[in-house]
């Protein structure tokens, strides 16, 4: 924790801690549920592996310039849209099972996205640059903010807040972008008949819990910037 949060503002700091604590239970919550359901699909068998519903699926889409590829790690699941590229993990990538299928088409789903220009996925992707630039700098600014308020000065806060800020936008932009890969995902799925019944219950299943890691995300980024802003706003007084 940063000195210059212990300084001044109880009741933001109590607020601080409760946000931060309820954050990261239910990120610990919705990471469980998901790594449970991940391993109780990929024991529901399908016809196809992840790289072939992938293709699949970018086949009938009408997409032939994007790449897939197996990477390590677990739930390490990506859409790269530089270098379109459908990044899937080595499990995803050639087991045949639920969870597999369902990851590897929300996937597709981003890359069908990128290729009819989603608007969401759009502005998401040309928030980038500004939040990667923020998230570096953005911790020392808040600290020296903070600190720097206490002694009647919050300019420094204020473009701390700002920078905060468009991480949070970045965090509730990404809902709808995840929210709509998988919606995606679950029509083809059961249109190309590659789950039906409990099985594509199942699939809706593992995306749910998929999209809860997200509002997690966006629900504690929210939390923690009215946190900065109440912080501001007393320094302001």
């Amino acid at each position: 924790m940063p000195t210059g949060m212990m300084t001044g503002g109880g009741g933001s700091m109590i607020f601080y801690y409760i946000i931060t604590g309820v954050a990261m239970l239910l990120s610990k919550l919705a990471g469980s549920m998901l790594q449970n359901r991940f391993r109780k699909y990929s024991a529901s068998p399908i016809n196809l592996s992840g790289a072939e519903v992938a293709q699949k699926m970018l086949d009938d889409a009408g997409i032939s310039d994007v790449e897939i590829i197996s990477v390590g790690g677990q739930l390490t699941d990506h859409y790269n849209p530089l270098k379109k590229t459908v990044n899937l993990s080595e499990v995803v990538c050639h087991q045949r099972n639920v969870a597999a299928a369902a990851v590897a088409a929300h996937e597709v789903g981003h890359a069908i996205q990128h290729a009819k220009a989603y608007g969401a996925l759009k502005m998401r992707s040309a928030l980038v640059p500004l939040v990667n630039l923020s998230s570096k700098f953005m911790p020392w600014v808040l600290m020296a903010g903070l600190a720097m308020a206490t002694q009647g000065s919050p300019l420094i806060l204020l473009v701390g807040v700002i920078m905060f800020a468009t991480t949070t936008l970045f965090s509730v932009i990404t809902l709808p972008v995840e929210f709509d890969a998988s919606k995606r995902a679950l029509v083809w799925l059961e249109g190309a008949g590659i789950t039906q019944g409990e099985q594509h219950d199942q699939a809706k299943d593992a995306l749910k819990w998929a999209a809860m890691t997200y509002v997690v995300a966006a629900i504690a980024s929210i939390g923690q910037l009215l946190y900065y802003v109440m912080r501001l706003l007393a320094a302001r007084r």
